[in-house]
């Protein structure tokens, strides 16, 4: 018994069912032995053997040739990515999905690469820290942020007990309102709350 020259029809049927599917979606070798038309009950068997390269070299083939002709029909390049991309957006913008067609033109910026995603991810806990880490850390990031804090303490502040500092507090803030009352000239500018950073 040789080997056939050319493919019957139930080879070829078989070869595009088991590549392309069925109307319901993708389907299994012996699914797709039982659309092709062979008997329900060898159908698994047939499958298999089918798809042997040894016993049926010519399906097996034409199998391969089909699964390239599907890659090409549904690759993605550049240029095709970028066109279906412009497509979506203009019938986004026809329908008046703006929100949609702004995710269409910012999917075609990052396929152009105008839009670089970055993350930074960090490892490690403070728990995990020693205390020379912990002072290395508060330094960095004390330094990295003092434009925005103030975190130089007031002397007299820090050397008061706590009941002292409400009344220092207190006449300050009373000093400042009488002084605001019965004064015509340009108001200072308010300084920045102190913080009190304790390592």
């Amino acid at each position: 018994m040789g080997v056939p020259k050319r493919l019957t029809e139930m080879q070829m049927r078989f070869s595009e069912f088991v590549v392309f599917g069925g109307v319901d979606g993708p389907m299994t070798q012996a699914e797709a032995a039982i659309a092709a038309g062979y008997s329900k009950l060898r159908a698994r068997q047939e499958g298999s053997e089918l798809l042997n390269p040894r016993l049926s070299p010519l399906v097996v083939q034409h199998v391969g040739k089909l699964k390239e002709e599907r890659l090409r029909k549904f690759e993605v390049s550049y240029e095709g990515h970028v066109a279906e991309l412009a497509r979506i957006k203009e019938l986004a913008l026809k329908k008046g999905s703006f929100s949609s067609a702004v995710n269409a033109e910012t999917n075609r910026g990052k396929a152009a690469g105008l839009y670089i995603d970055r993350k930074i991810i960090k490892h490690g806990k403070l728990e995990d820290m020693s205390e020379l880490e912990l002072e290395a850390k508060m330094k960095q990031i004390l330094d990295d942020y003092s434009p925005i804090l103030n975190v130089t303490p007031v002397d007299e502040v820090l050397e008061q007990k706590p009941s002292q500092t409400k009344k220092v507090k207190a006449k300050k803030e009373s000093g400042n309102t009488s002084a605001n009352q019965t004064s015509t000239k340009t108001p200072k500018q308010k300084e920045a709350p102190s913080v009190k950073i304790s390592l």
